[in-house]
């Protein structure tokens, strides 16, 4: 809504729809950005859909940590498309109008899985530390029913993050204008319109996000920690080796993530700088998710094998 003088009377003006401004620059900024957007994207989606397939086929890499992964492939796939399409279309659109549903939509998913990827390394952290630290235990404590019950209280954790976010966001008057400084609808961009007081929205947007990087941040520091302990006492140098190229992708994964996300939500100053806010989105919206299956591929043997005989098993006649 906006707020407008007729005759010196004050009227309210409902908006019906937003306006995606994303970067400024000319044509031809917009055409590379576009090609830049597209093949981050495209990239992406080939990465994180090989990755789920091939752990799918292999029956081989039916084991706890590759059951994470796929869910890790699913949640970059989804995220970075409910962002790239839209960005994509908008580059050279002229109006790159977004209905207010479409607007509280995005925020909701893009919301709801970004959360649930924190969620889910916190629980492969988790993992890892009992495929190393307990051994015997770990067929029982990781079967695939506790796998499960830890996805979904991932999403569950996921949900209600994003139902938070989104229901006290779009219950503010948007009165300032209808033009979001971003490339997508996201929480800082859309405070920046409101005209109601946002001291609670500013609260719930550093409190929650502050609360889950440091509560999974926590437990991922705890298995890590007992990891490095167990790591140092192995007496053989094979094992060692093993052990981090297990647990090396995994926190380059966290720390890309949480490191970029702590920046965007964590911080006070996140809702101030959007031009900041820009770059930082587009490295954890399409630069992660398209990193995630290089990462965890090329220093993985078990997953390069399984390409191998994927590749050779198509190849094979009749």
């Amino acid at each position: 809504l906006a707020t407008v003088s007729i005759n010196g009377n004050l009227s309210m003006v409902y908006y019906q729809d937003f306006v995606l401004e994303g970067f400024e620059g000319g044509l031809e900024t917009q055409a590379l950005l576009f090609a830049v957007f597209l093949t981050l994207y495209m990239v992406t989606v080939l990465g994180n859909l090989t990755m789920t397939v091939v752990i799918t086929l292999d029956g081989r890499l039916h084991s706890p940590m590759y059951f994470f992964l796929k869910n890790l492939s699913f949640l970059d796939l989804c995220y970075s498309s409910v962002i790239a399409p839209n960005a994509l279309a908008n580059f050279f659109s002229p109006s790159k109008v977004i209905t207010f549903a479409g607007c509280a939509t995005q925020l909701f998913f893009f919301s709801l899985l970004v959360t649930t990827e924190g969620f889910l390394l916190g629980v492969m952290a988790y993992d890892r530390f009992m495929a190393i630290c307990s051994p015997l235990h770990y067929p029982v404590t990781m079967c695939h029913s506790a796998c499960t019950r830890l996805v979904l209280g991932s999403y569950c954790g996921g949900c209600l993050n994003s139902v938070v976010q989104t229901t006290f966001t779009f219950r503010l008057p948007f009165c300032s204008s209808n033009r979001i400084n971003h490339f997508f609808c996201d929480v800082p961009p859309l405070l920046q319109l409101a005209c109601g007081n946002t001291t609670i929205n500013k609260l719930l947007l550093f409190g929650i996000c502050g609360l889950i990087i440091m509560g999974v941040a926590l437990v991922i520091l705890i298995s890590y920690g007992y990891i490095t302990v167990t790591i140092l006492r192995m007496r053989s140098a094979a094992g060692r080796r093993k052990v981090f190229s297990t647990c090396g992708p995994h926190m380059t994964s966290v720390a890309l993530f949480f490191g970029t996300v702590f920046v965007m939500y964590a911080q006070p100053g996140a809702i101030e700088s959007m031009e900041q806010g820009k770059v930082v989105s587009v490295f954890y919206t399409l630069v992660i998710p398209m990193l995630n299956p290089l990462i965890y591929s090329l220093r993985n043997k078990d997953v390069q094998e399984a390409l191998q005989r994927l590749g050779q098993k198509h190849m094979e006649p009749g």
